[in-house]
């Protein structure tokens, strides 16, 4: 569906993994769709950072600020429903947080800096 509501004008032999994947998604529970999320933006924060291996070359601390305030912003929204995820998953975006100031030429103020402002 379009944000109007309307069905997705779709060729037709995209439709049956469309409809597969609908199914697949349907039988995820909420919660390990949101923790899943939250491990793809610590990879995806991690490589901008450089912490990767060769990261030098994909360090982009922009692109990682982005990244780390997308993260916060989901496990402040998710925090009353993450459970026994939670402590990972904070410890990730405080580890995060902890990279990308070490990582700053100019540091932000404390509390200023990506996603800081959700605890």
């Amino acid at each position: 569906m379009t944000s109007s509501g309307e069905p997705l004008d779709l060729p037709d032999d995209a439709r049956p993994a469309l409809e597969g994947l609908t199914r697949d998604i349907a039988e995820v529970p909420a919660i390990e769709v949101v923790t899943a999320c939250a491990v793809n933006l610590m990879s995806a924060a991690a490589v901008k950072l450089g912490l990767a291996e060769d990261g030098e070359k994909f360090k982009d601390l922009d692109e990682a600020r982005t990244l780390i305030e997308a993260l916060a912003g989901l496990v402040d929204g998710s925090r009353s429903h993450l459970s026994f995820h939670a402590a990972p998953v904070l410890d990730g975006l405080q580890t995060l947080q902890a990279a990308f100031r070490e990582a700053s030429a100019y540091p932000d103020a404390p509390g200023a800096g990506p996603g800081e402002r959700y605890r």
